[in-house]
């Protein structure tokens, strides 16, 4: 991965959260141009701060990594609601994202 990549996602993400990058920063306790001077390829967050990032957007570190998952937070919601399913309904979602995914 490259810095142009965690730029890129950085934004990405923050679209689809539906937040600007000035909110995020205020929320994050940052000054209103933290996120803006990360995106812009000025600089980099540290790595707890990359943590908080991935915290505040809905995502994982590996799933802001993986270019592949095209809804990332929507993956990290499932995936903690399916934490507390019992088998069976397990199954029956394995089956179904299984009918879904043959679409």
């Amino acid at each position: 991965m490259d810095k142009l990549f965690v730029r890129n996602r950085i934004s990405e993400l923050c679209a689809k959260k539906r937040v600007s990058k000035y909110k995020m920063s205020l929320d994050l306790g940052h000054s209103k141009s933290y996120i803006q001077s990360i995106s812009s390829g000025k600089a980099l967050p540290s790595f707890s701060e990359f943590l908080c990032l991935c915290d505040y957007l809905g995502v994982t570190p590996k799933e802001f990594f993986d270019a592949d998952i095209k809804e990332p937070q929507l993956v990290c919601k499932l995936k903690e609601l399916a934490k507390d399913l019992a088998e069976d309904d397990l199954v029956a979602l394995i089956t179904l994202a299984e009918r879904l995914a043959d679409k």
